[in-house]
Protein backbone atom coordinates (compact mmCIF):
# COMPACT_ATOMS: atom_id res chain seq x y z
CA UNK A 1 0.00 0.00 0.00
CA UNK A 2 1.60 3.03 -1.31
CA UNK A 3 1.18 6.39 1.34
CA UNK A 4 2.07 10.21 0.65
CA UNK A 5 5.00 11.55 2.05
CA UNK A 6 2.38 13.49 4.30
CA UNK A 7 0.44 10.40 5.35
CA UNK A 8 3.52 8.88 6.31
CA UNK A 9 4.50 11.92 8.59
CA UNK A 10 0.84 11.63 10.03
CA UNK A 11 1.68 7.60 11.05
CA UNK A 12 5.13 8.89 12.25
CA UNK A 13 3.55 10.96 14.39
CA UNK A 14 0.88 8.66 15.63
CA UNK A 15 2.89 6.02 16.83
CA UNK A 16 5.53 8.49 18.69
CA UNK A 17 5.27 8.33 22.71
CA UNK A 18 4.53 12.57 22.36
CA UNK A 19 1.72 13.44 20.67
CA UNK A 20 -2.04 12.77 22.24
CA UNK A 21 -3.75 14.82 19.50
CA UNK A 22 -3.42 15.08 15.84
CA UNK A 23 -5.06 16.98 13.16
CA UNK A 24 -5.07 15.83 9.48
CA UNK A 25 -5.85 17.98 6.44
CA UNK A 26 -6.56 21.09 4.83
CA UNK A 27 -8.04 20.47 1.94
CA UNK A 28 -10.03 18.07 -0.26
CA UNK A 29 -8.03 15.27 -2.14
CA UNK A 30 -5.34 14.60 0.58
CA UNK A 31 -5.94 11.32 1.69
CA UNK A 32 -7.83 12.09 5.18
CA UNK A 33 -10.08 9.15 5.30
CA UNK A 34 -7.32 6.47 4.31
CA UNK A 35 -4.47 7.40 6.23
CA UNK A 36 -7.03 7.62 9.75
CA UNK A 37 -8.83 3.83 8.58
CA UNK A 38 -5.31 2.53 7.76
CA UNK A 39 -3.69 3.37 11.55
CA UNK A 40 -6.86 1.87 12.93
CA UNK A 41 -6.32 -1.19 11.03
CA UNK A 42 -2.61 -1.42 11.62
CA UNK A 43 -3.39 -1.22 15.57
CA UNK A 44 -5.93 -3.05 15.74
CA UNK A 45 -4.09 -6.32 13.79
CA UNK A 46 -0.81 -4.88 16.13
CA UNK A 47 -2.19 -4.37 19.69
CA UNK A 48 -4.86 -7.68 20.19
CA UNK A 49 -7.75 -7.56 21.86
CA UNK A 50 -7.96 -3.80 21.82
CA UNK A 51 -10.72 -1.37 20.95
CA UNK A 52 -10.68 1.33 18.63
CA UNK A 53 -13.55 4.18 17.81
CA UNK A 54 -13.80 5.52 14.59
CA UNK A 55 -16.61 8.45 14.36
CA UNK A 56 -17.88 11.12 12.61
CA UNK A 57 -20.89 13.60 13.28
CA UNK A 58 -23.18 11.46 11.19
CA UNK A 59 -23.34 7.66 11.65
CA UNK A 60 -24.82 7.29 8.27
CA UNK A 61 -22.57 9.39 6.65
CA UNK A 62 -19.65 7.46 8.19
CA UNK A 63 -20.96 4.20 6.69
CA UNK A 64 -21.10 5.51 3.41
CA UNK A 65 -18.01 7.01 2.91
CA UNK A 66 -15.01 6.74 5.95
CA UNK A 67 -16.37 2.60 6.18
CA UNK A 68 -15.96 2.45 2.21
CA UNK A 69 -12.14 4.35 2.85
CA UNK A 70 -11.93 1.38 5.53
CA UNK A 71 -12.73 -2.00 3.19
CA UNK A 72 -10.67 -0.12 0.63
CA UNK A 73 -7.69 -0.55 3.25
CA UNK A 74 -8.74 -4.48 3.86
CA UNK A 75 -8.34 -4.96 -0.09
CA UNK A 76 -4.97 -3.10 -0.21
CA UNK A 77 -3.58 -5.56 3.10
CA UNK A 78 -5.29 -8.37 1.82
CA UNK A 79 -7.40 -8.96 4.67
CA UNK A 80 -10.35 -10.91 3.80
CA UNK A 81 -14.41 -10.88 5.20
CA UNK A 82 -15.10 -13.31 7.43
CA UNK A 83 -11.30 -14.79 7.60
CA UNK A 84 -9.56 -11.31 8.93
CA UNK A 85 -12.06 -9.63 9.68
CA UNK A 86 -16.32 -9.42 10.51
CA UNK A 87 -17.91 -6.19 9.99
CA UNK A 88 -21.59 -6.31 12.31
CA UNK A 89 -23.87 -3.59 10.71
CA UNK A 90 -26.22 -3.84 13.15
CA UNK A 91 -24.08 -3.08 16.10
CA UNK A 92 -21.80 -0.71 14.16
CA UNK A 93 -18.67 -2.65 14.63
CA UNK A 94 -15.64 -4.41 12.50
CA UNK A 95 -14.25 -7.66 14.45
CA UNK A 96 -11.05 -8.76 13.45
CA UNK A 97 -9.54 -12.36 14.03
CA UNK A 98 -7.55 -11.22 17.32
CA UNK A 99 -10.21 -10.06 19.31
CA UNK A 100 -9.52 -6.60 18.44
CA UNK A 101 -12.50 -4.56 17.23
CA UNK A 102 -13.10 -0.93 15.74
CA UNK A 103 -16.68 0.75 17.33
CA UNK A 104 -18.25 2.91 14.46
CA UNK A 105 -19.88 6.47 16.46
CA UNK A 106 -22.12 9.01 16.07
CA UNK A 107 -20.66 12.18 17.55
CA UNK A 108 -24.00 14.62 16.33
CA UNK A 109 -24.52 16.58 20.03
CA UNK A 110 -28.18 16.03 20.03
CA UNK A 111 -30.94 17.78 22.56
CA UNK A 112 -31.89 14.34 24.04
CA UNK A 113 -28.20 13.72 24.84
CA UNK A 114 -26.98 17.03 25.02
CA UNK A 115 -23.53 16.01 27.52
CA UNK A 116 -23.03 12.59 25.55
CA UNK A 117 -24.03 10.44 27.97
CA UNK A 118 -23.98 7.13 25.64
CA UNK A 119 -20.33 7.16 25.70
CA UNK A 120 -19.85 7.18 29.19
CA UNK A 121 -19.59 3.67 30.04
CA UNK A 122 -17.16 3.49 26.43
CA UNK A 123 -13.64 2.61 26.88
CA UNK A 124 -11.58 2.56 24.14
CA UNK A 125 -7.76 2.50 23.01
CA UNK A 126 -7.52 5.39 20.45
CA UNK A 127 -9.75 6.96 18.39
CA UNK A 128 -9.47 8.48 14.66
CA UNK A 129 -12.66 10.87 14.14
CA UNK A 130 -12.99 12.35 10.61
CA UNK A 131 -13.81 15.47 9.15
CA UNK A 132 -13.71 16.63 12.94
CA UNK A 133 -14.65 20.33 12.15
CA UNK A 134 -17.93 19.04 12.12
CA UNK A 135 -18.64 17.66 15.75
CA UNK A 136 -18.89 19.59 18.78
CA UNK A 137 -15.28 20.41 21.01
CA UNK A 138 -17.07 19.22 23.18
CA UNK A 139 -17.67 15.78 21.65
CA UNK A 140 -14.05 15.68 20.43
CA UNK A 141 -13.35 16.52 24.48
CA UNK A 142 -15.39 13.54 25.41
CA UNK A 143 -14.00 10.94 23.44
CA UNK A 144 -10.73 11.79 24.36
CA UNK A 145 -11.30 11.23 28.10
CA UNK A 146 -12.59 7.42 26.97
CA UNK A 147 -9.27 6.58 25.64
CA UNK A 148 -7.63 4.53 28.70
CA UNK A 149 -8.35 1.12 26.91
CA UNK A 150 -5.21 -1.24 27.49
CA UNK A 151 -2.90 1.53 27.17
CA UNK A 152 -0.16 0.61 29.80
CA UNK A 153 -0.27 -3.22 28.69
CA UNK A 154 0.65 -1.90 25.16
CA UNK A 155 2.82 0.62 26.29
CA UNK A 156 0.85 3.53 24.43
CA UNK A 157 -0.13 6.74 24.99
CA UNK A 158 -3.89 8.04 24.55
CA UNK A 159 -4.20 9.06 21.15
CA UNK A 160 -6.39 11.06 19.06
CA UNK A 161 -6.63 12.29 15.21
CA UNK A 162 -8.97 13.75 13.86
CA UNK A 163 -8.67 15.23 9.89
CA UNK A 164 -10.78 18.35 8.17
CA UNK A 165 -11.50 20.53 5.67
CA UNK A 166 -10.59 24.45 6.78
CA UNK A 167 -12.92 25.55 9.09
CA UNK A 168 -13.59 28.56 11.20
CA UNK A 169 -14.45 26.25 14.71
CA UNK A 170 -12.63 25.21 17.53
CA UNK A 171 -10.23 23.57 15.00
CA UNK A 172 -9.36 27.36 13.68
CA UNK A 173 -8.60 28.34 17.17
CA UNK A 174 -6.91 25.18 18.99
CA UNK A 175 -5.00 23.60 15.92
CA UNK A 176 -4.48 25.96 13.05
CA UNK A 177 -3.76 29.06 14.69
CA UNK A 178 -1.36 27.96 17.01
CA UNK A 179 0.18 25.76 14.67
CA UNK A 180 0.58 28.77 12.25
CA UNK A 181 2.25 30.70 14.96
CA UNK A 182 4.51 28.14 16.17
CA UNK A 183 2.42 28.15 19.73
CA UNK A 184 0.81 24.33 19.72
CA UNK A 185 1.80 22.38 22.61
CA UNK A 186 3.87 19.66 22.14
CA UNK A 187 1.18 17.10 22.79
CA UNK A 188 -1.04 18.40 19.40
CA UNK A 189 0.27 18.54 16.12
CA UNK A 190 -1.37 19.71 12.85
CA UNK A 191 -0.22 18.43 9.79
CA UNK A 192 -1.78 20.00 6.43
CA UNK A 193 -2.22 17.85 3.42
CA UNK A 194 -3.65 19.09 0.17
CA UNK A 195 -4.37 17.48 -3.01
CA UNK A 196 -1.37 17.96 -4.32
CA UNK A 197 0.56 15.83 -1.56
CA UNK A 198 -1.15 13.04 -2.65
CA UNK A 199 0.50 11.46 -5.99
CA UNK A 200 -2.30 8.75 -6.41
CA UNK A 201 -5.48 11.47 -6.84
CA UNK A 202 -7.12 11.39 -10.44
CA UNK A 203 -6.04 14.31 -12.31
CA UNK A 204 -9.85 15.10 -12.88
CA UNK A 205 -10.80 15.06 -9.23
CA UNK A 206 -7.73 18.17 -9.13
CA UNK A 207 -9.56 19.85 -12.27
CA UNK A 208 -13.05 19.34 -10.75
CA UNK A 209 -11.32 21.24 -8.04
CA UNK A 210 -10.18 23.82 -10.05
CA UNK A 211 -13.23 24.52 -11.37
CA UNK A 212 -14.91 25.64 -7.96
CA UNK A 213 -16.06 29.53 -6.85
CA UNK A 214 -13.13 31.05 -5.85
CA UNK A 215 -14.32 30.57 -1.79
CA UNK A 216 -14.64 26.94 -2.39
CA UNK A 217 -11.05 26.94 -4.54
CA UNK A 218 -9.40 28.43 -2.16
CA UNK A 219 -10.75 26.02 0.56
CA UNK A 220 -10.42 22.92 -0.81
CA UNK A 221 -7.75 23.02 -2.90
CA UNK A 222 -5.54 25.62 -1.33
CA UNK A 223 -6.29 24.51 2.05
CA UNK A 224 -6.77 28.27 2.90
CA UNK A 225 -8.34 28.13 6.71
CA UNK A 226 -8.83 32.18 6.12
CA UNK A 227 -11.81 31.85 3.71
CA UNK A 228 -15.56 31.10 4.82
CA UNK A 229 -18.02 30.01 1.83
CA UNK A 230 -20.89 30.03 4.14
CA UNK A 231 -24.09 32.55 2.69
CA UNK A 232 -25.91 32.74 6.02
CA UNK A 233 -22.29 35.05 6.90
CA UNK A 234 -23.69 38.15 8.11
CA UNK A 235 -20.12 40.22 8.42
CA UNK A 236 -17.76 40.25 5.60
CA UNK A 237 -14.90 39.52 6.59
CA UNK A 238 -12.45 42.14 5.60
CA UNK A 239 -14.91 44.50 7.07
CA UNK A 240 -14.42 42.45 10.26
CA UNK A 241 -10.40 43.22 10.34
CA UNK A 242 -11.16 46.44 9.00
CA UNK A 243 -12.67 47.45 12.12
CA UNK A 244 -9.74 47.43 14.26
CA UNK A 245 -8.51 50.10 12.34
CA UNK A 246 -11.45 52.12 11.61
CA UNK A 247 -9.39 55.02 13.72
CA UNK A 248 -11.39 57.70 11.59
CA UNK A 249 -14.72 56.23 13.74
CA UNK A 250 -15.85 60.05 16.08
CA UNK A 251 -16.48 59.57 19.52
CA UNK A 252 -19.20 59.96 21.00
CA UNK A 253 -21.88 59.99 23.57
CA UNK A 254 -20.61 57.46 26.63
CA UNK A 255 -22.39 53.84 27.39
CA UNK A 256 -21.19 50.42 28.93
CA UNK A 257 -22.65 46.75 27.53
CA UNK A 258 -21.87 44.07 29.99
CA UNK A 259 -22.32 39.97 29.10
CA UNK A 260 -22.16 38.87 32.57
CA UNK A 261 -20.54 34.97 32.59
CA UNK A 262 -23.36 32.54 33.34
CA UNK A 263 -21.15 29.69 33.75
CA UNK A 264 -17.38 28.53 35.09
CA UNK A 265 -16.49 28.51 30.99
CA UNK A 266 -17.63 31.71 30.25
CA UNK A 267 -15.94 35.12 30.71
CA UNK A 268 -17.72 38.56 31.99
CA UNK A 269 -16.94 40.85 29.21
CA UNK A 270 -17.31 44.85 29.76
CA UNK A 271 -17.29 47.15 26.65
CA UNK A 272 -16.41 51.00 27.21
CA UNK A 273 -18.21 52.60 24.17
CA UNK A 274 -17.29 56.17 22.84
CA UNK A 275 -20.18 56.96 20.16
CA UNK A 276 -19.12 53.93 18.27
CA UNK A 277 -15.52 53.49 19.58
CA UNK A 278 -15.52 50.82 22.03
CA UNK A 279 -12.50 48.66 24.55
CA UNK A 280 -13.54 45.35 25.27
CA UNK A 281 -12.18 44.02 28.90
CA UNK A 282 -12.45 40.53 29.75
CA UNK A 283 -12.68 38.75 33.04
CA UNK A 284 -12.83 34.92 34.31
CA UNK A 285 -14.83 33.69 37.47
CA UNK A 286 -16.21 37.05 38.77
CA UNK A 287 -19.16 37.16 41.30
CA UNK A 288 -22.44 38.72 40.79
CA UNK A 289 -21.12 41.48 43.15
CA UNK A 290 -17.75 41.71 41.48
CA UNK A 291 -19.01 42.15 37.85
CA UNK A 292 -21.39 44.86 39.27
CA UNK A 293 -18.29 46.69 40.89
CA UNK A 294 -16.15 46.23 38.06
CA UNK A 295 -18.81 48.18 35.95
CA UNK A 296 -19.23 50.83 38.28
CA UNK A 297 -15.71 51.21 38.28
CA UNK A 298 -15.99 51.65 34.33
CA UNK A 299 -18.66 54.14 34.61
CA UNK A 300 -17.33 56.27 37.30
CA UNK A 301 -14.18 56.72 35.50
CA UNK A 302 -15.79 57.84 32.44
CA UNK A 303 -18.75 59.93 33.57
CA UNK A 304 -21.76 57.36 32.25
CA UNK A 305 -24.91 58.03 33.15
CA UNK A 306 -26.42 54.64 34.62
CA UNK A 307 -29.13 55.23 31.70
CA UNK A 308 -26.05 54.44 29.24
CA UNK A 309 -25.28 51.00 31.21
CA UNK A 310 -26.26 47.65 30.16
CA UNK A 311 -26.07 44.59 30.82
CA UNK A 312 -27.56 40.98 29.61
CA UNK A 313 -30.19 40.29 32.02
CA UNK A 314 -30.76 36.54 31.09
CA UNK A 315 -29.36 34.41 33.83
CA UNK A 316 -27.11 35.58 37.09
CA UNK A 317 -26.82 39.34 34.73
CA UNK A 318 -30.35 39.49 36.18
CA UNK A 319 -28.26 40.25 39.77
CA UNK A 320 -25.94 42.42 38.18
CA UNK A 321 -28.86 44.64 36.53
CA UNK A 322 -30.48 44.40 40.32
CA UNK A 323 -27.61 45.70 41.88
CA UNK A 324 -26.42 48.90 39.30
CA UNK A 325 -30.05 49.37 38.80
CA UNK A 326 -29.48 50.20 35.03
CA UNK A 327 -31.10 48.76 32.03
CA UNK A 328 -31.19 45.10 31.34
CA UNK A 329 -31.03 42.95 28.16
CA UNK A 330 -33.34 40.37 27.28
CA UNK A 331 -32.45 38.31 24.45
CA UNK A 332 -35.51 36.46 23.39
CA UNK A 333 -37.77 39.84 24.40
CA UNK A 334 -39.87 41.03 21.43
CA UNK A 335 -37.96 43.34 18.86
CA UNK A 336 -37.86 46.78 19.45
CA UNK A 337 -39.95 48.78 16.83
CA UNK A 338 -38.13 50.80 14.15
CA UNK A 339 -37.28 54.23 16.00
CA UNK A 340 -38.29 56.04 12.45
CA UNK A 341 -40.63 54.11 10.75
CA UNK A 342 -42.21 53.49 14.07
CA UNK A 343 -43.05 49.66 12.58
CA UNK A 344 -42.55 46.66 13.89
CA UNK A 345 -39.36 44.70 12.43
CA UNK A 346 -39.59 40.98 10.92
CA UNK A 347 -37.16 39.57 13.24
CA UNK A 348 -37.82 36.38 15.58
CA UNK A 349 -36.41 38.07 19.02
CA UNK A 350 -34.09 41.41 20.51
CA UNK A 351 -31.04 39.39 19.87
CA UNK A 352 -31.56 38.94 16.20
CA UNK A 353 -32.43 42.97 15.71
CA UNK A 354 -29.41 44.04 17.31
CA UNK A 355 -27.42 41.07 15.61
CA UNK A 356 -28.66 41.92 11.96
CA UNK A 357 -28.60 46.00 12.97
CA UNK A 358 -24.47 45.65 13.87
CA UNK A 359 -24.08 43.67 10.84
CA UNK A 360 -24.99 46.60 8.99
CA UNK A 361 -22.97 49.02 10.86
CA UNK A 362 -19.81 46.73 11.06
CA UNK A 363 -20.33 46.18 6.55
CA UNK A 364 -20.03 49.76 6.42
CA UNK A 365 -17.15 49.96 8.43
CA UNK A 366 -19.22 51.79 11.29
CA UNK A 367 -17.25 50.51 14.33
CA UNK A 368 -13.48 50.60 15.67
CA UNK A 369 -12.36 48.13 18.19
CA UNK A 370 -9.62 49.36 20.01
CA UNK A 371 -7.96 46.08 21.03
CA UNK A 372 -3.87 45.64 21.33
CA UNK A 373 -4.05 42.01 22.84
CA UNK A 374 -3.79 39.68 19.74
CA UNK A 375 -5.47 36.61 21.69
CA UNK A 376 -8.32 38.46 22.59
CA UNK A 377 -8.15 39.89 18.66
CA UNK A 378 -8.50 36.27 17.50
CA UNK A 379 -11.41 35.46 19.19
CA UNK A 380 -13.56 38.86 18.37
CA UNK A 381 -12.83 37.87 14.60
CA UNK A 382 -13.52 34.60 15.19
CA UNK A 383 -16.76 35.04 17.18
CA UNK A 384 -17.78 37.75 14.72
CA UNK A 385 -17.00 35.20 11.94
CA UNK A 386 -19.96 32.66 13.17
CA UNK A 387 -22.38 35.73 13.47
CA UNK A 388 -24.97 33.99 10.72
CA UNK A 389 -28.71 33.83 9.67
CA UNK A 390 -30.30 30.73 10.77
CA UNK A 391 -32.40 28.79 8.96
CA UNK A 392 -32.02 31.53 5.97
CA UNK A 393 -34.06 28.87 3.66
CA UNK A 394 -37.07 28.62 5.63
CA UNK A 395 -39.73 31.25 5.16
CA UNK A 396 -39.78 32.56 9.04
CA UNK A 397 -38.64 35.60 10.84
CA UNK A 398 -35.08 36.21 10.47
CA UNK A 399 -33.00 34.87 13.50
CA UNK A 400 -29.23 34.25 14.03
CA UNK A 401 -27.30 31.34 14.84
CA UNK A 402 -27.87 30.57 18.55
CA UNK A 403 -25.68 30.61 20.91
CA UNK A 404 -25.43 26.61 21.69
CA UNK A 405 -24.66 26.28 18.27
CA UNK A 406 -21.85 28.81 18.57
CA UNK A 407 -20.68 27.18 21.24
CA UNK A 408 -20.69 24.22 19.66
CA UNK A 409 -19.15 25.30 16.73
CA UNK A 410 -16.03 27.55 18.46
CA UNK A 411 -15.95 25.68 21.58
CA UNK A 412 -16.90 28.66 23.58
CA UNK A 413 -19.30 31.02 24.60
CA UNK A 414 -19.26 34.37 22.37
CA UNK A 415 -18.88 36.77 25.20
CA UNK A 416 -17.55 39.85 23.06
CA UNK A 417 -19.62 39.77 19.65
CA UNK A 418 -22.75 39.58 22.19
CA UNK A 419 -21.70 42.83 24.20
CA UNK A 420 -20.75 44.21 21.05
CA UNK A 421 -24.15 43.57 19.55
CA UNK A 422 -25.83 45.15 22.65
CA UNK A 423 -24.70 48.57 21.72
CA UNK A 424 -27.45 48.51 18.95
CA UNK A 425 -30.10 48.76 21.70
CA UNK A 426 -29.05 52.24 22.36
CA UNK A 427 -30.00 53.02 18.77
CA UNK A 428 -33.14 51.23 18.56
CA UNK A 429 -34.51 51.99 22.46
CA UNK A 430 -36.81 55.58 22.76
CA UNK A 431 -34.74 57.88 23.71
CA UNK A 432 -36.03 60.52 26.56
CA UNK A 433 -34.58 64.28 26.42
CA UNK A 434 -35.57 66.39 30.08
CA UNK A 435 -34.90 70.10 29.64
CA UNK A 436 -34.90 72.08 32.78
CA UNK A 437 -36.07 75.57 32.45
Amino acid sequence: MKLSIKQTLALDTLEDKITNEILYGGGAGGGKSVVGTYWLVKSCLKYQATRWLMGRSVLKTLKDTTLNSMFWVFEKQQLKPDIHFKYNEIKGAVKFWNGSEIILKDLESYPSDPNFDELGSLEITGAFVDECNQISKKAWNIVKSRIRYKLDENDLIPKMLGTCNPDKGWIYEDFYQPSKKGELPVNKKFIPALVTDNPDVSRHYRENLMSLDENSKQRLLYGNFEYDDDPATLINRDRITDSFSNTFIEPGEKYITADIARFGGDNTVIGEWEGFRVVLHSYSKLSVTESAAKIEEYRIKNGIPISNVLVDEDGVGGGVKDILKCHGFVNNSTPLIHPVTKMPENYINLKSQCYFKMAERMNAAGIYINCQDPAMKAKIIQELEQVKQYNMDKDTKKAVLPKDKVKEIIGRSPDFSDTLMMREWFELAPKFHFWTT
